[in-house]
């Protein structure tokens, strides 16, 4: 039952309390009475105390406390541990509050008894000590005259040294101890002698969490006998920091009997410092080791294949616009569309564009989007780390990250699947992302130059190709134009390609003639310069002498159809100009004639695209754009209709 004050009782009885008292009403947050205890505890008169609110002496604690109010409301009393007060000159004080309730007038009243938690624990250890004194005062003299005569023996040595040492009995008790020490622990000997040393220097591991008295190895080792060392551990000072340390415990045996240990210990903090320094800076070199790695494995890639001179050849005004328009935007880092046929030369308009940004100090990262199936996608572009998932046995650096500081060519940007454009608007728009199986967040610095064969203002309608991540490639578009409406390039590419053929092939340098380039010009080149370059390279290769021979379709539009029979439509040996439509009927046939004569085979040798001359990805697009299923055609034979 809750205790009963008469109305307008005289308050003075908590006066007479022994220690920080308070009555406060819960209800309307006042102080009704305090004593003059917990005045001086926290630096303010009584009167101040009573002018204030009782949740403005707890500050941000207020769930707190009122949890407690609310228990000692329900049970009559509460204990709690949980809650402190910052005095008036700053100091936060340490609690450990009782409750209980009381009434007066029909109206509940709490009364707070509030003791001070250090002061509680400085009285506790002298209770011991006190006591430890009387329990075994022989036996304490026996052990301090053991420690002091090798204190004084070697008295020269302990304070020369510049290791910490400090002596304990069997109880964890200092018994001597060394300047070292008093330095690097900020207390004087005359603080710790006698005292716990667990409790002062030893009490919580780095991060803060409790560490047991008989978890601590100092203590095991007049424990076991054993000499514990431990290469890193933390020590407290008396000012509340830290810091890291190593040491070594080895008990002292008396007659036979575990008297205590002898602690020498050393800071190790600049040591952690350099190793975390060394440490940071070999993953440092180590990422950007990998770094390296994968540019030269990329850039050898890069080489291998060949690719033209970053000039572009041509003289005819389509080139002279487009060169134009590379110079425009190459200094400004927009993203670019570039846009045409397979073949006629995108990913070289694009090295063009990064060669003379001010980004060509660093690399080019060409990325075949056509050729990355669906589930190594984000691996490919993002990277991932160890053990992100089965076969993960290494980081991976994506090509966001290599191209960081450069550019990024997306080539055939249109056969990246609808489910996973979202992911790349993202990196597009936030130059941020995170590796698989990693939650840090990168930033990069990327331009990035996108190709495709496809329209993809027809994708986007068609529901294939996001909207969103269009306009956001499409910051400027430049157009290919492909090679049969621009024959005047064809002979300065023509002997480009000679030139560079028979140096490849250790052949003498050849000529064109006059018919060569008539006959080349007369050509459609559906495969654009890609043939273009194909056909010289197979000429030199046939070439026996120093004349070379071509033998192409005369009639433009003719290298993708059969030849149309003369009908109503045609007079004579001339044939009417085909129309886009009849061009791409004939692209299809001329397809699917191929597919059957190598049985539905694309890829390889004597696959369908080494047939047509064409690249095998490019070629697969096609068959994608048209509808066009291979594997139907793999049973048919080379007669079949």
């Amino acid at each position: 039952m809750n205790a009963v004050i008469k109305p307008q009782a005289n308050l003075d009885w908590i006066e007479a309390l022994p220690e920080p008292g308070l009555l406060v009403d819960p209800v309307r947050d006042t102080i009704e009475a305090a004593n003059s205890h917990l005045a001086r505890m926290l630096g303010h008169s009584v009167e101040t105390l009573m002018s204030r609110r009782v949740t403005t002496l707890f500050g941000g604690q207020i769930p707190q406390l009122v949890s407690l109010t609310d228990e000692a409301m329900t049970h009559g009393e509460a204990w709690s541990r949980d809650l402190n007060l910052v005095a008036s000159d700053e100091r936060v004080i340490e609690l450990e509050m009782s409750l209980s309730v009381l009434t007066q007038a029909g109206e509940p009243r709490v009364l707070m008894l509030l003791r001070d938690l250090t002061l509680l624990r400085e009285r506790r250890e002298r209770h011991e000590i006190n006591s430890y004194h009387r329990g075994g005062l022989l036996h304490w003299k026996r052990v301090e005259t053991l420690f002091r005569e090798i204190e004084r023996e070697n008295q020269l040595i302990l304070e020369a040294v510049g290791e910490g040492i400090y002596g304990v009995d069997a109880e964890g008790r200092t018994t001597f101890i060394n300047s070292a020490a008093e330095r690097m622990l900020g207390w004087h000997r005359d603080e710790l002698l006698g005292r716990v040393m667990h409790t002062a220097i030893h009490h919580s591991h780095s991060d803060g969490t409790p560490h047991q008295r008989e978890c601590c190895p100092i203590y095991r080792a007049f424990s076991d006998g054993a000499v514990h060392r431990v290469n890193d551990d933390f020590f407290w000072r008396q000012d509340g920091s830290g810091f890291p340390v190593e040491y070594t415990s080895t008990p002292i045996v008396d007659n036979g009997q575990l008297v205590g240990a002898v602690v020498v210990f050393r800071d190790i903090t600049e040591r952690r410092r350099t190793e975390d320094s060394l440490k940071e800076a070999l993953e440092e070199v180590e990422t950007l080791k990998h770094r390296l790695e994968m540019e030269n494995a990329y850039l050898q890639e890069e080489i291998s294949a060949e690719h033209n001179t970053h000039e572009i050849v041509g003289r005819s005004e389509a080139v002279a616009a487009m060169i134009q328009r590379i110079d425009l935007v190459a200094p400004t880092g927009a993203n670019v569309l570039v846009t045409g046929e397979s073949g006629t030369g995108k990913e070289l308009i694009a090295r063009a564009i990064h060669n003379v940004s001010d980004r060509s100090e660093r690399p080019m990262i060409r990325v075949n989007c056509a050729a990355i199936p669906a589930e190594l996608f984000e691996s490919e572009f993002f990277g991932h780390v160890k053990g992100a998932f089965t076969g993960a046995v290494n980081d991976r650096v994506g090509r966001f990250e290599l191209a960081d500081g450069g550019t990024l060519f997306l080539d055939e940007v249109g056969e990246i699947p609808l489910s996973l454009q979202g992911k790349l608007l993202r990196v597009l728009q936030e130059q941020t992302f995170e590796r698989i199986g990693e939650t840090r967040t990168r930033s990069v610095d990327v331009r990035v130059i996108a190709a495709t064969n496809r329209d993809l203002k027809n994708e986007v309608e068609a529901g294939r190709f996001r909207e969103d991540l269009y306009f956001r490639l499409n910051v400027f578009p430049i157009e290919s134009v492909p090679l049969r409406e621009r024959p005047e390039d064809i002979p300065p590419l023509a002997q480009l390609f000679l030139r560079n053929a028979c140096r490849r092939f250790h052949r003498e340098p050849l000529e064109l003639s006059h018919a060569n380039v008539e006959a080349l010009q007369r050509y459609s080149w559906p495969g654009n310069v890609r043939e273009l370059e194909n056909v010289i390279e197979r000429q030199v290769i046939v070439t026996r002498g120093r004349k070379l021979s071509f033998d192409l379709p005369a009639d433009r539009g003719a290298a993708w159809a059969e030849p149309v029979a003369a009908g109503p439509e045609t007079t004579g040996s001339a044939q009417r100009p085909l129309t886009e439509g009849e061009k791409r009927d004939q692209e299809r046939e001329n397809m699917i004639s191929a597919l059957r004569q190598c049985r539905g085979k694309v890829f390889g040798q004597g696959g369908a695209a080494e047939l047509l001359e064409v690249k095998p990805t490019t070629l697969a697009s096609r068959l994608k754009r048209y509808g066009i299923d291979p594997r139907q055609y793999r049973n048919q034979g080379e007669t079949a209709a």
